[in-house]
């Protein structure tokens, strides 16, 4: 194997291959890049692509770059040491040669020689399953980032480490709750002719990597789905993955959004996000922050005695009975961040049922295609 490659593209694609490997691979080849290339002409060089990928069993990553193959082959070394070192070459073209169990890598001065992992221990790449459907990148990329920060992290817990795919026709639904928080994300989407309505849970960190590399601007992300076999890909931009779907239950959530409220302030998002910063440092690590609305405006309030208090007041478009609640400021703040909008709606019933966060365009138009539900605290007494 003998191919020349320009250094960013050979980087960018190392990097995010390399961010789908498992941190700890349960056999040694799960951790390699599989490197590629086509056969070149026996009359000389021909521009073709090196394909580096990576799979896990779980989740694959593939990207195409445009190369000179000289002598095509495949090789495996190792994906977190190849990415630092692509990372690292100066910006000239990069060289990359195999010769028996070593792999060397020429970029101007710099030298690396690698050894290999056996190809034929490699798991067989996963193909892309049927085409489901296709959406634009920047709506995709915004969509999955406001809803997998409700995910939680528990992996003892699956159902709840998942984004919730629902396909309805042409409407597309991403939900995803860790049960202290839920977000929901519907948008319109291009589905293929022969698609079915189905309801899938992704595992919520895999669909934001892939979402915040595939959803670039003026990108389409085209979606695939194998339901009965647990497989979702995704494509766009030069890049594939295709992940495990997980098999658990995801939780009734749609009986959990309130049908009415008693209160509703519409508020500015930065001034609210800033206070909620400032009152918060007096406060434990994800203690709660007091918020008492009424029509005079917002006071914010945290800490005791022993650790100090802080509070702040804020103007508010409020009405409704006077209501004072608490959240965990980090989720509350998440929330505010994820409606990618100046101004926001926060409803009401009690202070011990969720609250609703949704966006407020600019000519006061409340967007029903996002909602952040938030859990309080529950008040001392």
């Amino acid at each position: 194997m003998k191919i020349r490659v320009e250094r960013d593209g050979l980087a960018d694609a190392v990097a995010w291959v390399a961010r789908s490997l498992p941190a700890r691979p349960a056999q040694p080849v799960l951790g390699g890049v599989l490197l590629d290339a086509g056969s070149g002409d026996s009359d000389g060089d021909t521009s073709e692509a090196l394909t580096v990928s990576g799979f896990d069993y779980e989740v694959s990553a593939t990207v195409d770059v445009p190369a000179t193959i000289a002598d095509g082959g495949r090789t495996l070394v190792s994906g977190r040491l190849l990415a630092d070192i692509t990372k690292a070459l100066p910006a000239q073209p990069v060289e990359i040669s195999v010769d028996g169990a070593r792999a060397t890598i020429t970029c101007g001065s710099a030298r690396f020689s690698l050894p290999t992992m056996p190809v034929e221990d490699y798991p067989q790449l996963p193909s892309m399953p049927q085409h489901a459907g296709e959406v634009p990148g920047e709506v995709f990329g915004e969509a999955v980032a406001q809803v997998a920060i409700a995910a939680g992290r528990d992996d003892t817990l699956p159902m709840l480490t998942g984004v919730r795919m629902e396909i309805n026709g042409d409407k597309l639904t991403l939900v995803a709750t860790d049960r202290f928080r839920l977000a929901m994300r519907e948008f319109q989407w291009k589905p293929s002719g022969n698609v079915d309505d189905a309801a899938v849970l992704v595992p919520a960190r895999t669909l934001a990597d892939a979402a915040k590399s595939l959803g670039t601007s003026g990108a389409t992300v085209e979606v695939a789905l194998a339901a009965t076999d647990g497989l979702l890909g995704l494509s766009g931009a030069g890049r594939r993955a295709t992940s495990r779907l997980l098999d658990a239950e995801f939780p009734k959530y749609r009986q959990l959004l309130p049908s009415d409220s008693t209160a509703n302030a519409i508020i500015d998002v930065a001034p609210l996000s800033e206070a909620i910063k400032r009152v918060s440092l007096v406060a434990d690590r994800g203690t709660q922050v007091r918020l008492e609305f009424s029509e005079g405006g917002l006071r914010l309030s945290a800490g005791g005695d022993d650790e100090g208090t802080a509070e702040e007041q804020i103007p508010v478009e409020f009405t409704g009975e006077p209501v004072t609640i608490a959240f965990n400021p980090g989720y509350l703040a998440d929330g505010l961040a994820a409606l990618h909008t100046d101004r926001a709606e926060l409803t009401f019933t009690t202070p011990n049922r969720p609250a609703l966060i949704k966006p407020v365009g600019e000519d006061g138009t409340v967007h029903s295609g996002y909602l952040y539900l938030l859990m309080p605290v529950r008040l001392p007494g």
